[in-house]
């Protein structure tokens, strides 16, 4: 081999504008993530020192990440950067946002605030972070589950289970709602904040059974859509951005009682079909 030879430098291709804007669209995804997994460990932190207002800016923020968590899956799939690697960044941000955010703010808010020094109320305690662990359990479950099994088989019009970003959006919603109401403490009587607690294993439970939810994924936003539409969505924004406490805790109970009910309807209309089967 010739001295020129040894010495001549290797081809290096340099990466194209292309290639450098493709890996710059990798990132948009991540980012909406991110800020997904931000707002959920600022609702975590928020609820610790637990002020009343500071309960209130921990609702909204988890209100933020289901904000933050429907728009960097829709951009992924607009742009073609879906990755396993984002579903499962995606995954942990939601135990965080969705997890363990409402379950640090759902116990400080209904037990921590009043019975926290009260040695009457310890049975109350122990009720409310068992509550609070399984609500957290089932978070992780359910998303589990949908990495594992996906979508209502057939297509990807419902959930199976109630989603997670749903469920969280209960409790932030119920916190935000009281908040919105003059005079309107953290739970301080013993029968309510057993309520409270229950509502939020029945919140698990809805996560981890095979209710089926609309996903609104079947919609398509990216097509031209009559003006009705455009003019409708534009005054729901206005009416939660003005009315928000009202709104918000309308559109999270709703959610949550309709998919109940249309399973309800849907067990009731299979039963006669298998007595005549």
């Amino acid at each position: 081999m010739s001295e020129a030879e040894q010495h001549e430098m290797p081809f290096v291709e340099k990466p194209t504008r292309r290639a450098r804007l493709r890996r710059g669209i990798f990132l948009i995804p991540s980012l909406f993530t991110v800020a997904n997994l931000l707002c959920g460990y600022y609702a975590s932190i928020a609820a610790l020192v637990g002020g009343k207002e500071d309960f209130d800016h921990a609702a909204k923020a988890i209100g933020l990440a289901i904000l933050f968590d429907s728009v960097d899956g829709r951009i992924a799939r607009m742009t073609g950067t879906n990755t396993e690697f984002g579903v499962q960044f995606d995954s942990l941000a939601d135990v965080v946002s969705f997890g363990i955010a409402p379950a640090i703010l759902a116990y400080a808010w209904g037990f921590r605030y009043a019975f926290a020094g009260n040695s009457e109320f310890h049975q109350v305690g122990e009720f409310a972070w068992i509550c609070c662990l399984t609500f957290l359990i089932c978070t992780a479950w359910r998303l589990a589950r949908f990495n594992v099994k996906g979508m209502e088989p057939g297509g990807n019009k419902n959930f199976v289970g109630m989603p997670t970003p749903a469920a969280a959006g209960v409790v932030a919603a119920i916190i935000h709602s009281r908040h919105g109401m003059n005079g309107m403490e953290p739970v301080s009587d013993q029968f309510w904040a057993y309520l409270w607690f229950a509502l939020l294993l029945a919140l698990g439970g809805l996560m981890i059974s095979t209710v089926r939810y609309y996903s609104f994924k079947d919609i398509p936003w990216t097509r031209k859509q009559p003006s009705v539409t455009i003019i409708l969505m534009f005054l729901l924004v206005a009416v939660i951005w003005r009315y928000s406490e009202q709104a918000l805790i309308i559109i999270a109970g709703t959610y949550a009682i309709v998919g109940l009910i249309l399973h309800v309807v849907r067990f009731v209309r299979r039963r006669p079909a298998t007595r005549a089967a």
